[in-house]
């Protein structure tokens, strides 16, 4: 079973003091964010993180350690890690997401539907052409929430791979949006990757990938339990 737990900015009182908790990097690159609902969002998904892992382990949420180091870099912006789980955190609009599990990698994805972007702008750079040609028969009240869509499957995909923005998301096909998510060709990862939606917000889609060839269970958790 993977865990997601939910977190909605709207309901949900950020503490300063859970600061207390973080290690050196993680202040850092929370005093890096110049807006206060990003830091709200980092802060949040660090603490839900750290308190979800204290209840596993039986320790204490600050003596938890985290990896966050890029494979590329070395900077601290990587996919999180730790020792026992596998993680996947996720922020946009009113929504903070952690997924885990204790071994399989998974990768989650929510994303706020903005009416307003052009996505047929977005689906040239990011979306394969078979997916583009989807979306342009789409009427365009509907497009923005089907590229969320097909954004979120693909991002999930390449957070459960690690790879990120390393990824070319031209040749990762996914299910069109009325369809179940699933990858539908993606030349290289042969490996079983299986892919699902997963229910948010009122305006938000959200995925979820796990690289495993049997079928994922999901339960969905209220944040608020551990904060």
């Amino acid at each position: 079973m993977i865990e997601i737990w939910w977190a909605r900015l709207s309901t949900q009182r950020v503490a300063p003091d859970w600061i207390a908790d973080f290690d050196a990097a993680e202040r850092e690159r929370l005093a890096a964010y110049k807006r206060q609902e990003d830091q709200d969002r980092f802060l949040l998904g660090c603490t839900i993180v750290r308190r979800l892992l204290a209840s596993r382990s039986q320790l204490p949420a600050a003596s938890i350690r985290l990896d966050r180091r890029c494979d590329d870099c070395g900077r601290p912006h990587g996919k999180v890690r730790a020792e026992g789980a596998e993680l996947s955190i996720t922020h946009s609009g009113d929504l903070v997401g952690v997924a885990f599990h204790p071994s399989i990698p998974i990768g989650l994805d929510v994303e706020l539907v903005n009416p307003a972007v052009d996505a047929l702008a977005l689906a040239r750079v990011s979306l394969a052409p078979a997916e583009t040609d989807d979306l342009v028969r789409r009427p365009p009240a509907d497009r923005a929430a089907a590229f969320t869509t097909y954004w979120t499957r693909k991002e999930a995909v390449v957070k459960a791979t690690a790879e990120g923005i390393r990824a070319d998301l031209t040749k990762l096909v996914v299910t069109p949006p009325d369809q179940p998510a699933a990858v539908a060709v993606w030349p290289d990862h042969p490996d079983p990757i299986q892919l699902v939606d997963v229910d948010s917000a009122p305006n938000h889609k959200a995925a979820l990938a796990a690289l495993t060839a049997a079928p994922i269970e999901v339960s969905l958790r209220d944040a608020a339990e551990l904060l």
